[in-house]
Parts: structure tokens; C-alpha cells; sequence
């Protein structure tokens, strides 16, 4: 990235915050656009849209921790067995992503939301119903272990593979949501301290990302509050699937000369 940004560049960027806010506030899938985003619409090189987003993750698992715990939708008791896993998986993962391409990974990601988006739209279950006592905690940290990892590689962020991954274990939406955002913070944390020991992180792009994402989180959260269970689980359905048919396409682009 340039040194000195235009300001149309600002702008962009600062309003793909608050659209990733929005989104994640939602229903936790924001971060899987903000990568392609930056990269092809605001011409950040992937490494530091990859560092700048996982920094600002670091005020999006702020606020949305506050808002759904102060809502009661986090269960801490699960939260500390993902954490475990979490935060020494999103370090290897900040390593990582130091070194590998990010294209096979992030079309992973992709299938990974897309399938998991098909399969929570045409397989409902009563997730309210489900009893999240039958995760147990090693199945928990692995859980966080592969959230990580994965977001901290991809810059998705976190909710985008943990929002799935409980949805499929038989986690309540709600529960799975408030989950998936207090899990960005440990991850985002982590992945940001791996960036900043291999010299990888984007403190401006970071920053500018921060402008509107508080709005964003906050106007998501009100949504995914007042919509109906089974509405929101579709909604939820219906974005993963966007947000994988998205990623695919970009790194399609990107592979084709």
C-alpha cells in the first residue's frame, strides 16, 4: 500500500468497515468479505489486508463480546475451551499465513461457508431444542483450535468457520453468534502479535477499518435481536453461501492471468 492514501482510498475502506461490522454483528460473517474487498476494490497487497483486518478484529470482538454478553448470549463455559485452542492455533496461523499463499486457503474457507450455508438452509433442526451439553470440551478446543488457525491465515476473522462448525454440532444460532464473537478477540489479539513479531502489520489500514465498524456491529446486532429464530437462521444460511460464492470468485480472478 501506498505510504500516503487518497482519500476516495480512505473512504472505501472505512465503509467496507462498517459493512463488515454490520455483517458480523449480524450474524458473524463479515469478516470472509473484507480480504477480497481490500485487495480488489481498495488495492491493498493481501498481506497487509490480511494484518489489517486481523487488527481491527481486535475492536469488533470488543464490542460484539459486550453486546451479546450483555444480552446473555455467550455461554462463558464453552467459551474458555475454545479460547484454549484458539489463541495458540491464530499465533501458528499469523506465522503461517507469512509464508503460504493465501488462494487455496481462502477458496477452503469458501467451501467450507458455502457447504455449511446449504446445509443449515435445506437440514433445519430445532436449534433451540439442541442440547449444547453434548459438545464436549476437547471437541470445544479443537473447535477453537481450527477457528484460529484458519482465521488467523485467512483474515476471515473467526465467526465465519465457528458459526458452522457449532451450527453443525447442535449449538442454538444464538449461542453459536455470541460464541463466535467473543472468540475474535483472543484469536485477533494473537494473530496480530504473530504479525507484528514478522514485521507483517498494517496499523493504518487497521485503523481505518476501525472508523465505521462500531456503527456496523451495532446496527447488526439490533438485527439479529429482533429477527425471528428461523429468519435468522436463514438469513444466516443465505450469507454464508453469498459469502462463499463471493471468496470462490475472487480467488478465481485472482488465479486467472
Amino acid at each position: 500500500m501506498a505510504p500516503i492514501l487518497r482519500s476516495e482510498k480512505k473512504i472505501i475502506i472505512a465503509a467496507l468497515g462498517l459493512l463488515a461490522g454490520f455483517l458480523i454483528g449480524a450474524a458473524g460473517i463479515g469478516g470472509v468479505i473484507l480480504v477480497p474487498s481490500l485487495v480488489y476494490l481498495a488495492g491493498a497487497p493481501i498481506h497487509a489486508a490480511i494484518s489489517g483486518a486481523m487488527l481491527s478484529y481486535i475492536l469488533t470482538g470488543l464490542i460484539g463480546t459486550f453486546l451479546y454478553a450483555k444480552a446473555k448470549f455467550i455461554r462463558w463455559d464453552m467459551a474458555g475451551w475454545l479460547f484454549a485452542g484458539a489463541i495458540p492455533a491464530a499465533l501458528a496461523g499469523a506465522f503461517a499465513a507469512y509464508f503460504a499463499p493465501g488462494a487455496l486457503l481462502q477458496a477452503v474457507i469458501a467451501f467450507l461457508a458455502a457447504i455449511s450455508g446449504v446445509h443449515t438452509l435445506f437440514f433445519h433442526s430445532d436449534t433451540e431444542a439442541s442440547s449444547v451439553h453434548s459438545i464436549s470440551n476437547p471437541v470445544l478446543a479443537l473447535a477453537g483450535a481450527v477457528t484460529g488457525f484458519a482465521s488467523a491465515l485467512t483474515g476471515t476473522g473467526g465467526p465465519l468457520v465457528l458459526v458452522p462448525l457449532l451450527l453443525w454440532l447442535g449449538s442454538p444460532v444464538l449461542t453459536a453468534i455470541g460464541l463466535a464473537q467473543a472468540i475474535q478477540l483472543p484469536v485477533s489479539l494473537a494473530a496480530t502479535a504473530g504479525n507484528f513479531y514478522n514485521g507483517n502489520l498494517d496499523l493504518r489500514l487497521g485503523g481505518l477499518l476501525a472508523v465505521g465498524m462500531p456503527l456496523g456491529i451495532w446496527l447488526g446486532s439490533k438485527l439479529a435481536r429482533a429477527l425471528p429464530r428461523p429468519a435468522l437462521q436463514c438469513a444466516i444460511s443465505l450469507l454464508l453461501i453469498t459469502a462463499g460464492v463471493l471468496v470462490l470468485s475472487q480467488v478465481t480472478m485472482h488465479l486467472i492471468p
